[in-house]
């Protein structure tokens, strides 16, 4: 049974390595290259450890961290919609859904079931666990845009309002960070 679990387990993290290569739109900070997938995961679990404090609520940061490191490895097969893509809903949970299940899916059960729920956490959004990795989620591109000049935002004509209403989940989790100039 050890055995076979530690087999599942190395299945799944070989399969995860593919994450390096999902390109995002965003850029790494004061660079024109493009960041991936595992960039971001790394950095926003850097930034829950370093910004843990500024929670609107008391979280439990492991979970947290969970959160950050496992949201975007359904994009593995799903992709990375473009959070102001015009044509492809972000929200394609349906089609992340079926990659989660997949993906997870390579692990022990017992494990499987954990990152399933935790993925499923941070999608609903609702929990202050969640509310917190989604402002984490929300803040990195934001940092690395204004970095960047307006970086992706000024390469595809995003409105203002649009930035503000996508970026508005900071607030959820962190009014401190939603505050910062």
């Amino acid at each position: 049974m050890q055995h076979n679990n530690l087999l599942k387990q190395l299945a799944f993290i070989k399969e995860i390595d593919k994450l390096k290569y999902i390109q995002r739109k965003t850029r790494l900070f004061n660079s024109d290259r493009h960041e991936n997938d595992a960039e971001h995961s790394w950095h926003l679990a850097m930034m829950t450890i370093v910004l843990a404090t500024h929670s609107n609520k008391q979280i439990d940061v492991l979970k947290v961290l969970k959160m950050v490191l496992i949201h975007d490895i359904v994009e593995i097969d799903a992709g990375d919609t473009f959070i102001y893509d015009t044509v492809k809903n972000h929200t394609n949970t349906a089609e992340e859904l079926t990659a989660a299940k997949r993906i997870f899916g390579l692990l022990p059960k017992e494990q499987a079931d954990e990152f399933l729920a935790i993925w499923e956490e941070f999608e609903e959004g609702i929990t202050d666990d969640a509310k917190f990795a989604k402002s984490m989620d929300r803040f990195e591109p934001l940092l690395q845009n204004t970095s960047n000049n307006g970086g992706t935002w000024a390469e595809f004509n995003v409105p203002y309002q649009k930035v503000y209403d996508k970026k508005k989940a900071i607030k959820e989790g962190s009014t401190t960070i939603w505050n910062y100039e």
